[in-house]
């Protein structure tokens, strides 16, 4: 660190800042070796070298780029709790830094910025990953989004496929948590979606996954049914019957929640988006020993609400809920709260649509029933109403019958 201190003061306004971006780079590169981001300890360690690591608008575009990405990626700017004042306040001046020379950059004439497409991917995609890890949403990093963004639809035909996917990841996270369909944002997206489609053939297993979630998200927060949008997903979906045996557990969770977000958002079911949910509830029903909890209650999620907008009568589907109701029953101990409410939503609404009362679901509804006397002070108001409605739904298809409903009911609702 001094080091860098000493080349920055000795060239002062020459000063491109490469050391800075290489040194950034390292502390990303020893991350990816643990791959994992910095626990606690290592940031509060590390943060105490970085209180005069500051970013210069002499910088080059590649060291500005590399240093935030790299920072962001390596947890360098993670909230983490409870929260060190003085790691709090190195964080905020070191990003202040930051974003004011991108801004800079931004606003120079074209000859002197020097702006490249992959730093425009890394960097949009480290603010959504920055936002993403609980970081405020300031105006400055809303305004480094709004002057990115300009700049990335005037060099839209120089991203490679791995910029397509971590730009509309990233313009998803961003709508996701909070961030306004501005002029920009919007355009942003319509000048994206062509590219999927021609693209498609060079999308990687992770991309696909991502790109198909960020459809979802999209969509589940305003986006509009464009055309543009329905070809983009038409070409995706032969892409994961294609690649369907690279998959891993969890990007198959993650496709059949975007499915379920996608109709239920909407969108038509053509042959091939059904085509696809078979596929994924054959992996499923295949597979079924490798999902963790939180994926069992994503999938069963993700089929409840695939029945609630017409997919019932999908081949396997049924046949794959009972498949993963042992599991329910088996990990019901490390489900939380929010777990124990979407599952019972989900059982509810399956049931609610047809799923059979075989002695498996009876099982399963009983074990989370009692979960929900065990963990009553855990939900929060809308776990309370997912429940409430599950509860009515279970006794007015099951009647008076099951007495772990009529325990639990005076518990929920007191007098």
């Amino acid at each position: 660190m001094d080091g860098l201190l000493s080349k920055s003061d000795r060239f002062g306004h020459r000063y491109d800042g490469r050391n800075h971006g290489l040194y950034a780079n390292s502390i990303k590169q020893y991350t990816s070796a643990a791959k994992r981001p910095l626990n606690q300890a290592e940031q509060g360690q590390l943060i105490r070298f970085l209180q005069n690591f500051t970013a210069a608008r002499s910088w080059n575009w590649r060291s500005l780029t590399t240093t935030l990405h790299s920072f962001t990626s390596a947890g360098v700017f993670t909230p983490h709790k409870p929260m060190d004042e003085r790691v709090k306040h190195t964080q905020a001046a070191l990003l202040s830094t930051l974003l004011d020379a991108i801004m800079f950059k931004c606003s120079q004439k074209p000859e002197a910025r020097n702006i490249g497409a992959r730093g425009i991917s890394n960097l949009l995609w480290a603010i959504a990953k920055l936002v993403d890890s609980r970081q405020e949403q300031t105006l400055e990093l809303k305004e480094a989004v709004a002057a990115l963004l300009p700049h990335m639809n005037a060099q839209k035909d120089q991203f490679i496929p791995q910029h397509t996917v971590n730009l509309l990841w990233a313009m998803a996270k961003l709508v996701d948590n909070g961030q306004k369909w501005v002029p920009g944002l919007k355009e942003t997206v319509a000048v994206l979606l062509p590219h999927v489609n021609v693209q498609k053939d060079q999308f990687i297993p992770q991309g696909i996954v991502n790109l198909l979630w960020a459809m979802a998200k999209l969509l589940d927060n305003g986006q509009e049914h464009t055309p543009v949008l329905k070809e983009a997903l038409a070409a995706l979906l032969p892409q994961v019957n294609a690649k369907k045996d690279q998959f891993i557990p969890q990007h198959i969770t993650i496709l059949l929640w975007a499915m379920a977000k996608l109709v239920d958002s909407g969108q038509e079911q053509m042959p091939e988006f059904n085509k696809t949910v078979v596929c994924l509830l054959l992996y499923v029903h295949a597979r079924k020993d490798q999902f963790i909890p939180q994926q069992i209650v994503n999938l069963l999620w993700a089929m409840a609400k695939l029945v609630e907008n017409g997919q019932e009568q999908t081949p396997g589907l049924k046949k794959t809920v009972a498949t993963l109701l042992p599991h329910v029953n088996a990990q019901a101990d490390q489900f939380n709260a929010q777990g124990i409410s979407n599952l019972l939503w989900a059982l509810a609404k399956l049931v609610d649509n047809g799923q059979e009362r075989t002695p498996e679901i009876k099982v399963a509804l009983g074990t989370l029933l009692h979960h929900v006397n065990a963990q009553k002070d855990q939900f929060i108001p809308q776990h309370i109403a997912n429940l409430l409605w599950a509860m009515a739904k279970l006794w007015t298809t099951a009647g008076n019958r099951h007495q772990g409903l009529k325990k639990l009911w005076p518990r929920c609702c007191p007098v």
